[in-house]
């Protein structure tokens, strides 16, 4: 287990985790381990561990430290000593194990070795041109960065959509860095762009990228880094994958998460005519020896070493059938990763055609919450897992839940589904579910012939009819075939509280200020080279809320001028499928360009919602939407 802190709940991001772990401070810390030779390590802030685990590098005498709480534990694989035995240490270098650290520096002189040199972590600081707020180093704004799988490679091309959500909460000059990796973890080109001045589009497309820089065919990931906002401190994105050979294949993911996890969850086995491949991205600068994450089928507690060392930066293609042959849908599997990548992409090759999608945090702080079990009658039906179910005349919809807490045993579940209207059409038990089980519904065979034939949605919801624990953490795959085509999608997600006036704990949620979150606001890209650009809204209600929605639709150009707005409503416990041309004219469409995009917004109700791109010969796109 690679020794870091990155992402918590109750804290949320580990700022001196991307502090250590960005690319280009990386190659500071190396610079610096160089040029320190022996060293002392002072920890005064407890991150000796990620340093030496980011920078093996430095060559350490020991690790000091002043609380005497601390003395005798384990720091980076040093015993802590106390600081008052510094000075007895055998090196010419102390190294204070924190950024800003001048003032302390300046305290440190009478405790440290005669005549040896003090220094900080300030020598692997970021350029001060890469800092959005200049006067404190560790601050969350000046790290507001992702990992993007990145591909171009004669058959298949990326690219990434976004736009300057950061205008919106007061930042006026937003840029980008790039860097881009090749498979090996080689950089192959690295450049700034600047985002548009207001709440604009920004698009990377793999392809203009390739010919920009005169690159040849490559699969690896591009490090992003936006400088100057506000609000937010992590790059969200949608992130189409198309062919590019006259191949039939398009799909979409979200984006990476930002935060590297002990272990992810929701891959699935292939069928027999499948192959499955997880591509395995390091996101650190040292290798990531072989041996040092696995995978498991879920449940199973058997798992298997990835045996081979991964170099930093690098990309690496797995097939799930070299490691469990024999192993087919729907089973699933579990990727151990030690914190060594951020949310992978995997990819299903089937029938010539490829779709991308991708894995989710599966969490190791999580317990099981008797809570659930009792919610207040005033909280409905509680934490809900809604999905689409596309129309049936063209498309099949198969979910099939994913335990996503290590110490998650069961998942007790019922399905309710709704028509379009709101309408509630049925509800099944699913029973209580082993970790390892081997459930994928599909709903044809719960649903009449004739039923949601234009469309609707389903939810999963706790059922404790049976026992079972619950940890309000519910993840499912969401898998959406057509009929004719044979082409698929498939996304995953999980439950929150949705529309009730009552709370429990911190649901419902809220993007600012205190819960309940009870409005929306989500990026849906538009469509490209020819392909429509739809998505699906759901409006969820664990217990009574608004009749109807009060939706607007709000159509951005590329520089980020609201051009259009179209407004319509979605009934309580029902779902609207949204195609953009049935609610813009082609002529303002164009106005907006392929950099453009739509910001759903609504102040009476949370939506939850799908998108995705159509190209009107059986290929589709389909991922969960993000908001800012």
């Amino acid at each position: 287990m690679l020794d870091i802190e990155t992402f918590d709940n109750l804290r949320g991001g580990n700022v001196a985790y991307k502090a250590l772990a960005h690319p280009v401070a990386a190659e500071n810390l190396a610079v610096l381990a160089a040029a320190a030779g022996k060293v002392a390590i002072f920890d005064p802030d407890g991150i000796a561990g990620p340093l030496l685990a980011l920078c093996p590098g430095f060559d350490v005498e020991g690790v000091y430290v002043q609380d005497t709480l601390a003395l005798g534990k384990m720091r980076g694989g040093h015993a802590a000593r106390p600081l008052t035995e510094l000075s007895h240490a055998n090196v010419k270098c102390v190294l204070i194990a924190a950024f800003d650290g001048q003032r302390m520096a300046e305290r440190l002189v009478p405790f440290a070795p005669q005549g040896a040199k003090i220094l900080t972590l300030d020598g692997a600081r970021l350029p001060e041109a890469m800092l959005t707020n200049k006067t404190r180093y560790l601050e969350s704004v000046n790290f507001a960065t992702n990992f993007v799988f990145f591909r171009d490679d004669g058959q298949f091309a990326t690219r990434l959509t976004t736009a300057n959500y950061w205008s919106g909460y007061g930042a006026k000059a937003v840029r980008f860095f790039h860097r881009l990796y090749d498979g090996a973890g080689a950089v192959l080109a690295e450049w700034e762009d600047e985002a548009p001045a207001g709440p604009g589009g920004y698009v990377l497309d793999s392809n203009v990228i390739r010919r920009r820089f005169g690159l040849g065919p490559f699969a690896g990931q591009l490090f992003i880094h936006a400088m100057g906002v506000a609000g937010h401190d992590v790059v969200k994105y949608a992130l189409d994958t198309y062919a590019t050979d006259n191949g039939a294949s398009l799909s979409c993911t979200h984006d990476a998460n930002a935060w590297p996890s002990e272990r992810f969850a929701g891959l699935p086995a292939p069928r027999a005519d499948e192959r499955v491949i997880l591509w395995v991205q390091n996101s650190h600068a040292v290798p990531i020896p072989a041996g040092a994450m696995a995978l498991d089928r879920m449940g199973a507690e058997a798992p298997v070493a990835i045996d081979m060392e991964i170099a930093p930066f690098a990309s690496y293609p797995l097939d799930v059938a070299d490691y469990f042959p024999g192993l087919h849908w729907p089973a699933q599997l579990e990727l151990r990763a030690g914190r060594h990548v951020v949310r992978p992409r995997y990819e299903v090759v089937r029938g010539g055609r490829t779709r991308i999608a991708h894995i989710n945090v599966e969490r190791g702080d999580l317990k099981d919450d008797p809570g659930i079990k009792t919610l207040h009658p005033s909280m409905g039906r509680g934490f809900l897992l809604p999905f689409p179910v596309l129309p049936r005349t063209r498309f099949k919809t198969i979910v099939q839940p994913t335990p996503m807490a290590i110490s998650e045993q069961n998942l007790p579940l019922r399905l309710d589904v709704f028509a379009a209207d709101g309408t509630k059409l049925l509800e099944r038990f699913l029973g209580k579910l082993p970790r390892r089980h081997d459930l994928a519904l599909d709903l044809d065979d719960v649903l009449a012939p004739d039923a949601l034939a234009e469309g609707g949605h389903a939810e999963l919801v706790y059922d404790f009819r049976e026992g079972g624990e619950a940890n309000g953490w519910m993840h499912a795959l969401f898998r959406f075939e057509d009929r004719q085509s044979g082409h698929a999608a498939e996304s995953s997600f999980g439950a929150h509280i949705f529309n009730t006036i009552m709370t429990y704990k911190n649901e419902p949620q809220s993007y600012s200020g205190k819960p309940p979150g009870l409005s929306t606001r989500l990026f849906l890209k538009l469509g490209f080279g020819g392909r429509e650009s739809f998505c699906v809204l759901i409006y969820p209600a664990s217990g009574p809320w608004a009749p109807q929605s009060d939706t607007a639709l709000e159509l951005y150009g590329a520089n980020g001028t609201l051009l259009d707005t179209a407004k319509f409503s979605i009934a309580c416990s029902g779902s609207a499928i949204v195609f953009t041309s049935r609610y813009f004219t082609a002529e303002k469409l164009r106005e907006a360009s392929e950099t453009g995009y739509v910001l759903i917004r609504d102040t009476t109700c949370r939506l939850f919602g799908f998108h995705g791109v159509d190209n009107g010969a059986g290929g589709f796109s389909f991922d969960h939407m993000f908001g800012f």
